[in-house]
Parts: structure tokens; sequence; C-alpha cells
């Protein structure tokens, strides 16, 4: 039974058994009522439940209605129906309706940002497939062009057989490596990185990161420059293989973006002490990134210059990756930049020290 009927039938019942009870009453103490009486309480009893249901009509009834139909709204997927006066102003309510109204002003503007934030996702996860199909294209375009070559017998020397080979060696890599870009994102989405942090000496570590870079750089010919300004000893808690990613990711945007052709290309990459951390930078001669661009270029998906972009390919989700794997190491990361002079990107990560005893003061090797 709906609200509305049974409010009626209280009316009518507030009424009625007054009326009744009153009758049998004055009937028992005078045998007979006098019309005149009964027509007095009559008036009475009416106005009085006529008015309570009025005010409870306009207190409950056509409140609840309000929001019954707001809910209708919300139902029907449409999250900007707000419950507004006449003015266009919030309505305002008293007690448990006003309660009920904020209630439903405060699902609405979440279910609102869910849907919103939902639907962002599918657009980014619409364009990351779209970014991934487009630069795959290119390596599978190039290792079927050098291996039909190498089936014809176009490479006929032994010069351009390995040169074929490496050329296919390197564009299975760069598929691999969008492969595995896509998976971490995955990973991130459900923040689910692995990592498996351990001790590691800045010096040996950062070393053999050169050393494999160095060798890709110099096939392209681009000149790497290295620096490591802390002292010997120097650790950190880290995960070799996230932080060589964060590493490659940054010197492979650099080399995307460095427009030199002609051998002037150059990478600098500088590890530097700050007494209970230490800083990672990496600086390119390249074009540079504008200013009201650069706050930005962490965020997903995001392209600074969306036609340089597509030439270049990139999935557009480095940069976050880079972001939120230095964030978990407890570290953080920004970058500066001139346009027509370079980039640099800075990030900073914590020493690791040992643990000291709280008595004595004598440090302990703790395992990790």
């Amino acid at each position: 039974m709906r609200l509305k009927t049974k409010l009626i039938i209280a009316a009518i019942t507030m009424v009625l058994m007054p009326m009744v009870l009153i009758y049998l009453v004055l009937l028992g103490m005078r045998h007979q009522a006098r019309p005149e009486e009964l027509a007095a309480i009559m008036s009475v009893l009416f106005i009085t439940s006529g008015a309570l249901t009025f005010w409870i009509r306009h207190g409950v009834t056509k409140p609840i209605s309000t929001l019954n139909s707001a809910m209708q709204h919300i139902r029907d997927g449409d999250f900007d129906y707000r419950l507004t006066d006449k003015n266009g102003q919030l309505k305002e309510e008293d007690g448990e309706i006003g309660e009920l109204y904020r209630s439903y002003e405060d699902m609405r503007l979440r279910l609102k940002e869910s849907a919103e934030e939902k639907l962002l996702h599918e657009q980014q996860n619409q364009e990351l497939v779209s970014n991934i199909s487009h630069d795959l294209k290119t390596p599978i375009t190039t290792i079927r062009g050098y291996a039909e070559g190498l089936l014809e017998g176009v490479a006929d020397t032994q010069n351009k057989r390995e040169k074929y080979l490496r050329t296919i060696v390197n564009k299975a890599e760069d598929m691999n490596r969008l492969i595995n870009e896509l998976t971490l994102y995955s990973s991130i989405d459900n923040n689910r990185i692995p990592y498996h942090f351990q001790r590691l000496c800045v010096a040996a570590y950062f070393s053999d990161c050169i050393d494999e870079v160095g060798m890709d750089l110099e096939e392209r010919g681009i000149t790497l420059d290295y620096v490591n300004l802390t002292p010997p000893d120097t650790r950190i808690i880290a995960d070799p293989e996230q932080l060589s990613r964060v590493i490659n990711n940054i010197v492979g945007n650099s080399v995307k973006y460095l427009g030199r052709d002609d051998g002037s290309g150059r990478i600098t990459i500088r590890i530097l002490d700050e007494v209970d951390s230490i800083r990672i930078e990496i600086e390119d001669n390249g074009k540079g990134i504008p200013q009201k661009d650069l706050a930005n270029i962490f965020d997903r998906f995001y392209r600074a210059d969306a036609s340089r972009n597509s030439r270049v390919g990139g999935s557009g989700i480095g940069l976050s990756i880079v972001k939120k794997i230095i964030e978990d190491h407890g570290g953080y990361i920004w970058a500066t930049s001139k346009e027509g002079e370079g980039t640099t990107m800075h990030m900073v990560v914590r020493k690791y020290s040992e643990p000291q005893d709280t008595e004595t003061g004598e440090t302990w090797q703790e395992s990790v």
C-alpha cells in the first residue's frame, strides 16, 4: 500500500473513531446527543484532520515523490539531474528529508564521477590499442620485408645478410618492448606491478646499465656521456629490472625526439649525490618540450605534439609507467626543458643506510 493511501486512511480514521467514541459517551450520558454538539465535534475533527493531512503531504509525501522522480533519472543514467527549487538552487530541507536530499546529491556526484572515469578509461584503452596496433605494424612490415629479401636471395653478400638479420632482431626487440609495455600497463591498472627489491651498489649497477644502453646508442650514431659523482660505497634499495626499465624508457624517449640525423645527437646520464638520496639525470640535446606541456608529460596518453607523436610512434604510456615505478620506489621525478636545446629528466631515489642499534649506536646488517 502506498504511503499516500495509508495517510488518507489514517486521516479518515482520526475523524471517524473519535466521533464514534464521543457519540457513544454522549449517548450513554444523555441517552441522545444533540445535533449541534455533533456538528461542532465533527467540524473540529475535520479541520484538525485536514490540517494534519496537508502538513504531512507537504512535509513527507511530496518530498518523497520528488526524490523518487530523481531516482528514476539516476536509474535511466541521467547523472546531471539535481534536486533544485524554482531559482535553480539545491533544495534545502530539514530533518530526515534533508538528509535524504543530501545523500542523493552525494550519490549523484559519485556516480557521475565514476561514469566519467569509466568512459575516460575506455577511451584510453581504445587509444592504447590503436597506438600499439600502429606501432606493431611497422616492425612486422620491416621483419617481413627483410625475411623475404633473405629468402629471395636479395642479400647476396655476408655483410648484407648480417645487416638484414640484425634489423630483424632489432625490430623483434621493438615488438617485445611494446608487448612488455602493454603488460606492465595492465599491471599498473590493477596495482600489481611485480617488484623484487634488492640492495644495489650504485656504481656497479649503473655501470652495467650504461654498457647495455651504450651499445644501442652507438649503433644509432648517438654519443653517450656518463658521470657518477656518488661515493663508491653508495647503495640503494630498488628492483633492478624495473629501474632498468625506467632508464631504458627515458633514453628510448630521448632517442625518438632527438630530431638529429647528422650524428650530433648526445645523451648524458649523471648520478649525483644528495646526502640521503641520489639524483639520476638523463639529459638530451633534442627539440625540447614546450613549457605549457611540461607539467603534463607524465599523464597517461598525453601528447605534447600529436603530429610528431604519430610519426615517431609510441603507446603514450611510457612516462606514466616511469613515474609509477619511481614513486613505488619512494622517489619522485620531474622534467626540465628548453625548446630547441633539449630535455632533462630528474629522478630522486633514497639511499640505503644501515639500521643502527638504538642503545649502542652501532650499525647492524639487515637482510633484504
